[in-house]
């Protein structure tokens, strides 16, 4: 994907469902959601440990499913083979777009998100290309 295009995404987006929210200060997802709050997203924590309580002031959810409004585009942080049951979820809540993190690469999660519309980012980090694209805030 290039720079333009995951800019654009960057843009568009308003709503993020981060999908292995974890509550541990210590651990990328954590980091990921508070710096992405920071830039103005709307950012809610998946994780069905965290179902019903609070992350970062953000109500968490169990599953994509259960979240009660429209999410633009679904962070993943889960391990490459969670990434295809991910997409389908993501899928099926009709989100715009299906963001892989660093190391995870899983092309038929890619391929699935494609073919039902939806734009695919793999590899990378917003907390990263954010500020590589000179769009902090």
């Amino acid at each position: 994907m290039q720079d333009n295009d995951i800019r654009k995404i960057l843009e568009e987006v308003k709503t993020i469902a981060l999908v292995g929210a974890s509550d541990n200060p210590g651990r990328p997802s954590y980091g990921v959601m508070a710096y992405l709050l920071s830039q103005g997203y709307e950012v809610i924590p998946v994780s069905p440990k965290l179902a019903g309580k609070e992350l970062l002031g953000q109500k968490a959810y169990g599953s994509l499913a259960e979240i009660p409004h429209p999410v633009d585009m679904v962070d993943v942080f889960r391990n490459v083979d969670a990434a295809y049951g991910v997409a389908q979820e993501a899928i099926a809540i009709r989100a715009k777009v299906l963001w892989l993190q660093l190391d995870i690469i899983n092309e038929q999660a890619a391929v699935l998100a494609k073919e039902a519309g939806l734009k695919v980012v793999m590899d990378r980090c917003p907390k990263i290309e954010i500020p590589r694209l000179g769009m902090e805030k």
